[in-house]
């Protein structure tokens, strides 16, 4: 988006890409469009993304809002031209296509994303995203390579394939290949790509390409984020989520016998309406069973017009309380994993001098030595903090 905006003109605007997540989202996007107003009053602010996709009318009234763009038009560049519309915001459910605009600069980034899927075709039951992202498209296998191999002609040494339900890939393409297919097909064609990592997945739609891929592929990084949401078999299905618990241990379990080193994160809701203290201790308990080293932990917020909504609803104290148990939970377990890797030399791919993060993607502080942004190098891991690994050059 900020390629688009400088080349249509608007090299000084501020753009703000919101998140409907949840109410705090909200909250902190309006709060940063004022104190941008604030701060910059005469740079107009560019507003897009899923909240502004959902309610456009509750933006564009905000101080400095000069346009409004919506999902389906963010990554076109005809919606950044300066006769566009200030307020071309379609019907997103009716979108059938996922731009794939060509980006081969991450401002400040060591590695770069690449998106490889838009939308969602389920319907979770707290869950907004759809209504601000559409149904389920995919980016074509051949516009995934020509992104990735510009990508690494520009000295990215690390690519991410990133979507709102990634492992839903394909069914829309030709041929219907699946998630591994593709991530197959890409390394193959860009074997001067050293490493791949994959964003959240569903653990029950992990095809057979892509566990072939886990167990024998040195570049698909061995670190898996896993969408569980809970750890409760009656509070999953609740969610109408497509998993139960014994799911997503068995996904535990065959990723580890196929590649012992993987490490796992996931994501995780506390305080979900008609949760008791026996559900969210199975939740807690997950942690522990399957050895989640980093964790994405949210307090359950409340999605005007999603049927959770009209669950009977748990405390708002209790749910940051039951927060804060969950994300102490996945302290202690990050801290596990730490100590595990040290003495172990590892591969690191840098952000800035004396911090990058590993193959696991455990975040990683130089204490002795420096590093390049950008170069992926060596080095032996020495101890270990809350942050994470400390290393010294190898």
């Amino acid at each position: 988006m900020r390629d688009l905006a400088t080349k249509a003109g608007h090299g000084r605007a501020i753009l703000v890409n919101t998140c409907a997540v949840t109410a705090e989202a909200e909250r902190q996007a309006r709060q940063a469009i004022r104190r941008a107003a604030r701060e910059n009053p005469d740079t107009p602010i560019i507003v897009t993304g899923c909240a502004a996709q959902i309610a456009p009318e509750k933006w564009q009234d905000l101080p400095g809002v000069t346009r409004i763009i919506g999902n389906a038009e963010k990554l076109k560049p005809e919606a950044w031209a300066p006769e566009a519309p200030t307020a071309p915001v379609t019907d997103i459910m009716a979108a059938r296509e996922t731009a794939a605009h060509l980006v081969t600069e991450f401002a400040g980034r060591a590695r770069a994303f690449v998106q490889v899927q838009q939308g969602c075709d389920h319907r979770c039951t707290f869950c907004v995203i759809p209504y601000g992202r559409g149904p389920s498209r995919s980016v074509p296998i051949g516009a995934v390579v020509e992104q990735v191999r510009a990508l690494v002609a520009h000295g990215y040494r690390e690519v991410v394939l990133t979507g709102v339900d990634i492992t839903s890939y394909g069914p829309d393409l030709p041929g219907q290949p699946s998630l591994g297919q593709m991530a197959r097909r890409l390394l193959a064609l860009v074997p001067e790509l050293p490493r791949l990592r994959l964003s959240s997945l569903d653990p029950v739609e992990i095809d057979d390409d892509l566990w072939r891929l886990i167990e024998s592929e040195p570049r698909l990084m061995p670190h898996l984020h896993l969408s569980l949401q809970h750890g409760d078999d009656l509070i999953l299905k609740r969610m109408k989520r497509r998993h139960l618990r014994a799911d997503a241990l068995a996904v535990v379990r065959r990723a580890r016998a196929a590649r012992p080193d993987i490490a796992f994160g996931a994501d995780l809701i506390a305080g979900f309406p008609t949760e008791d203290e026996a559900a969210f201790a199975r939740c807690l308990d997950l942690v522990e069973e399957m050895q989640l080293a980093f964790l994405h932990v949210f307090p359950y917020s409340e999605r005007p017009g999603t049927p959770a909504a009209r669950m009977p609803a748990v405390p708002v104290p209790l749910r940051k309380e039951r927060a804060a148990r969950l994300r102490a939970a996945g302290a202690a377990s990050a801290a596990r994993f730490y100590a595990g890797r040290l003495g172990q030399e590892e591969a690191v791919l840098f952000e800035g001098e004396d911090r990058g993060h590993t193959a696991h993607f455990a975040p990683l502080r130089l204490v002795a030595g420096r590093a390049a942004p950008g170069e992926l190098r060596r080095v032996r891991v020495t101890g270990a903090e809350a942050a994470g690994l400390l290393a010294e050059a190898a």
